[in-house]
C-alpha cells in the first residue's frame, strides 16, 4: 500500500443489464494512514496537505508526548519533483531533495505539540536548515490506539532567505513508541529555485530530562494570546459591506501560483488570505514560516539604528571609518554615516540606474560568501566613490551589511566583545515587547565566529507578525502605547510625515527612500490633487507591507517578482480616504 485514494464503481453490469442501480461510492482510505506509517510501503507521489491536518471527527490524543524526536531521510526515500531552478541549484551530486537529520524536543500543551528550539536550527549537508512550528496532536480510530501528531516546518536554504514551507506526520504512543515519519513540502517562498518533495524517515523517541517543558508551556501559552484578533479575508465583507475582499490579494495583481500569505490590518483585527498551496490548503496557515529578503532593511538594519539613536542621541551621524576597519583601510568611505548607510547614500555605486547594481551582485562572491571577513571585504571595495555622501540613493544590499558590522563594533565598543547587538538591541527591546513570534529572535548570520548578522535579509516571520510590524509603524509611529522603541523624528521621517526630511528620490520621482523605508506617491492612481506619499517595505521575489496614513495595513508574501498592490490601496481608500486634498 502506498498513500489511499477513493474509487467510484459505476458497475459495467449497469449498461450491459441495463438494471435500475444507482451506482456507489466506496469511503475513501485516508492517505498516511497507520497501516501506511506503520509499514514500510514507498510514498510514491504527493498527497492533499489535508492529510496532515485532524479530521472534523479526530479525538483528543490518549497519549502524551514529551522529549526528542530524531528521523533520518535516506537519498532512496526522497522524492522530488523540480519546478525552477534559474540558478542551477539541483547541481549534479547535490542531493536537494533530502531533509537534514531531524533532532528537536518537545512540549505538549494541551492539543499543540511545541518545538523546544524555535526559530533556525542548522541541518547538517550543504543545503538545507530546520525550522519548525507548533503543530497537533490526536486520535483517530482509525490508528489502533496510536496517537497521532503532525508538525509544519520550513527548509531554508543555507546561507540564504528562501522558505520551502513543508508538513510532517508520525504516529506515537507510551514513552518511546513511534512510527516512521512522512513529510511533503508543496509550497515556498523562493522566486529562484522551488519544487516539491515528500517522502519518510526512520524515527526514534528519547526522553530529554534538560527540558523545562513548564517554561516552554508558559512561554507558547503567552505566545498565543499576544497574537493579534484573526479572521478570514472574506469576513471583510461582512464587517465592511462596502469593501470588496477580492481587490485585496487579487489575482489581476499577483497570480496564485506565486502567492502564499496575504492580509490587511483594519481597526485592530487582521484579515487573512491565501495559504494555497500546490496540493491544497497549507494545515498551519498561523504558523507559516515566511523570509524577509529586504523587508530586513526596514525591520532590523532601520529599527537598530532608530532604536540606538532614541537611546544615543547622535548615533546616526557616527562615521563608518571609525567602526568598520575594512572601509576605512579601502579609502573613500571618509564622510560616511550610519545613517548615509540606512538610506544607501554612500556616494559609491557603478551605475546610477535603477537596480543595475544589484541585480548584478545577485550572484556574487557577497551574497554566496558564509564568512564575515570576505563579505565585508567585498562590502568595503566593491563600488568606487562617485559622488559625495548624502546626495545620491543608488540600492546595495552591501551597503546594509556595512552598517550591520559598524552597528556591531559600536555596540561591542560600548558594552564590551561579548555584546550582540542583534540580541540586545532588536530582540529584548523591540521584538519581544511587540509580541513578535519566537522565530524572529534568530537571524541568518555568518557561519564563522564573527557570527554577523546579515542585517539586510535573513529574518523569519509569520503573517502575524507583518501585520502588527505594519501597525507598529503606521498607527504607533514606533511607540508602543506611551512608549517610544524607535526615534520619533527618524521614524516619522520613515513614515513622509516630516516635510523637512523626505529622504532620497528613488526609481522614479514617485518613489523615495528614507530611512530604510519606501514611499510611492498614489496620487495619480486615485486622482488626487496633492501628493499622497504611502510608505511600505518591500523584499526580494514580491513581498510587500504598505502602511496607509489612516493605520490600514496591507501585506502579501509571494515569489513572482511582481510588486503591484494599487488595488489594494484604492480599495482601502473606500473606507478611510487617502487623499487630502
Amino acid at each position: 500500500m502506498t498513500h489511499g485514494a477513493g474509487s467510484r464503481i459505476c458497475g459495467l453490469a449497469l449498461l450491459i443489464f441495463i438494471l435500475p442501480l444507482a451506482c456507489t461510492e466506496q469511503s475513501p482510505v485516508r492517505p498516511l494512514d497507520a497501516a501506511f506509517l506503520a509499514g514500510d510501503a514507498p510514498y510514491l507521489e504527493p498527497v492533499a496537505l489535508s492529510s496532515y491536518a485532524p479530521p472534523v471527527e479526530a479525538s483528543p490524543a490518549q497519549h502524551e508526548f514529551k522529549g526528542r524526536l530524531r528521523f533520518e531521510v535516506t537519498p532512496a526515500a526522497a522524492k522530488s519533483e523540480l519546478l525552477v531552478d534559474r540558478w542551477k541549484i539541483a547541481a549534479p551530486g547535490r542531493e536537494y531533495a533530502q531533509p537534514p537529520k531531524f533532532d528537536f524536543g518537545f512540549v505538549q500543551v494541551d492539543d499543540r505539540l511545541v518545538p523546544v528550539e524555535r526559530g533556525i536550527v542548522r541541518g547538517d549537508g550543504d543545503s538545507w536548515d530546520w525550522i519548525v512550528g507548533p503543530g497537533r496532536v490526536w486520535q483517530e480510530g482509525s490508528d489502533g490506539g496510536w496517537s497521532r501528531a503532525s508538525l509544519p516546518f520550513a527548509l531554508i536554504e543555507k546561507n540564504a532567505n528562501c522558505m520551502h514551507q513543508g508538513v510532517l506526520t508520525f504516529l506515537y504512543r507510551g514513552e518511546s513508541e513511534v512510527s516512521r515519519v512522512a513529510y511533503q513540502v508543496s509550497h515556498e517562498t523562493c522566486l529562484y529555485f522551488q519544487f516539491d518533495t515528500w517522502g519518510t524517515g526512520t524515527a526514534a523517541r528519547e526522553s530529554d530530562a534538560g527540558i523545562d517543558r513548564a517554561a516552554v508551556a508558559a512561554l507558547y501559552r503567552r505566545e498565543i494570546t499576544r497574537r493579534l484578533p484573526v479572521k478570514p479575508i472574506e469576513a471583510l465583507r461582512e464587517d465592511y459591506p462596502d469593501l470588496d475582499p477580492e481587490s485585496f490579494g487579487s489575482d489581476q495583481d499577483i497570480a496564485p501560483r506565486d502567492m502564499t500569505v496575504y492580509g490587511v490590518l483594519v481597526r485592530g483585527v487582521h484579515y487573512s488570505g491565501g495559504c494555497q498551496t500546490r496540493h491544497g490548503r497549507y494545515p498551519y496557515c498561523d504558523e507559516m514560516l515566511l523570509p524577509s529578503y529586504s523587508l530586513a532593511k526596514s525591520v532590523m538594519a532601520g529599527f537598530a539604528l532608530m532604536q540606538l539613536e532614541l537611546l544615543h542621541p547622535g548615533v546616526r551621524n557616527a562615521r563608518v571609518t571609525d567602526y568598520v576597519p575594512e572601509c576605512r583601510e579601502a579609502g573613500g568611505w571618509e564622510g560616511v554615516t550610519f545613517e548615509h548607510l540606512l538610506d544607501m547614500a554612500t556616494g559609491r555605486y557603478d551605475s546610477a540606474e535603477t537596480d543595475v547594481d544589484e541585480n548584478e551582485s545577485n550572484t556574487s562572491r557577497f551574497f554566496l560568501s558564509s564568512t564575515h571577513a570576505e563579505k565585508i571585504a567585498i562590502a568595503c571595495t566593491r563600488y568606487p566613490r562617485k559622488a559625495a555622501p548624502g546626495e545620491r540613493w543608488v540600492y546595495h544590499t552591501s551597503d546594509t551589511y556595512i552598517l550591520g558590522a559598524a552597528l556591531a563594533a559600536w555596540w561591542r565598543k560600548k558594552n564590551g566583545q561579548s555584546a550582540d547587538f542583534f540580541g540586545d538591541v532588536l530582540v529584548e527591546p523591540v521584538y519581544r515587547r511587540l509580541g513578535l513570534s519566537p522565530e524572529v529572535a534568530t537571524s541568518r548570520r555568518t557561519t564563522d565566529e564573527a557570527a554577523q548578522p546579515f542585517t539586510g535579509w535573513g529574518l523569519v516571520l509569520r503573517r502575524d507578525d507583518l501585520a502588527k510590524l505594519g501597525g507598529f509603524l503606521a498607527i504607533g509611529e514606533g511607540k508602543l502605547g506611551a512608549d517610544a522603541l524607535l526615534d520619533p523624528g527618524m521614524t516619522r521621517a520613515a513614515l513622509q510625515r516630516d516635510p523637512a526630511d523626505t529622504g532620497f528620490r528613488a526609481r522614479d520621482g514617485n518613489f523615495r527612500y528614507n530611512n530604510g523605508v519606501y514611499a510611492w506617491n498614489i496620487a495619480e492612481y486615485l486622482g488626487c490633487r496633492k501628493p499622497a506619499w504611502i510608505p511600505f517595505m518591500a523584499g526580494y521575489g514580491g513581498i510587500v507591507v504598505a502602511m496607509l496614513p489612516s493605520g490600514i495595513v496591507y501585506y502579501y508574501v509571494s515569489d513572482g517578482g511582481e510588486f503591484r498592490w494599487a488595488r489594494a490601496v484604492a480599495e482601502a481608500h473606500r473606507l478611510a480616504p487617502v487623499c487630502h486634498d
